[in-house]
């Protein structure tokens, strides 16, 4: 990575380094996990890759993350890539499109969501 890069950002394209995520990429994904929160609460963390308060978020809500059990279904969205995912996802679920958002579902339902620096582990638990 350049020197660059680590200051700003990497590329669009980009994808966390993390190995706790699942990346929701076509609608079969999204359906994934959908069909998974029925086991287990299933969190969509739907993310710009363009937007720096977005990059801080994700990876302090990552940091949070890595320090639990890991009790909860995460999946990953590259909204600029897959917008089509992200409107789905806000038409299907009632859910205003913000960025950064996370959405959690239980039983197949958005049970909650919050954005920006609101979003934290608690959200989850």
């Amino acid at each position: 990575m350049s020197f660059f890069n680590k200051i700003f950002g990497g590329s669009e394209d980009e994808k966390s380094e993390t190995t706790f995520w699942n990346y929701i990429e076509s609608e079969e994904e999204l359906n994934k996990a959908i069909e998974k929160s029925f086991e287990k609460k299933v969190a969509i963390f739907k993310h710009s890759t363009r937007c720096h308060i977005s990059k801080t978020v994700l990876r302090n809500f990552e940091s949070e993350v890595q320090n639990t059990d890991k009790n909860v279904e995460y999946y990953f969205l590259d909204l600029l890539a897959h917008r089509n995912l992200s409107n789905k996802i806000a038409e299907d679920f009632g859910v205003e499109h913000q960025s950064p958002q996370l959405i959690v579902l239980e039983n197949g339902k958005s049970v909650k969501d919050a954005s920006h620096q609101a979003i934290s582990l608690n959200l989850v638990s």
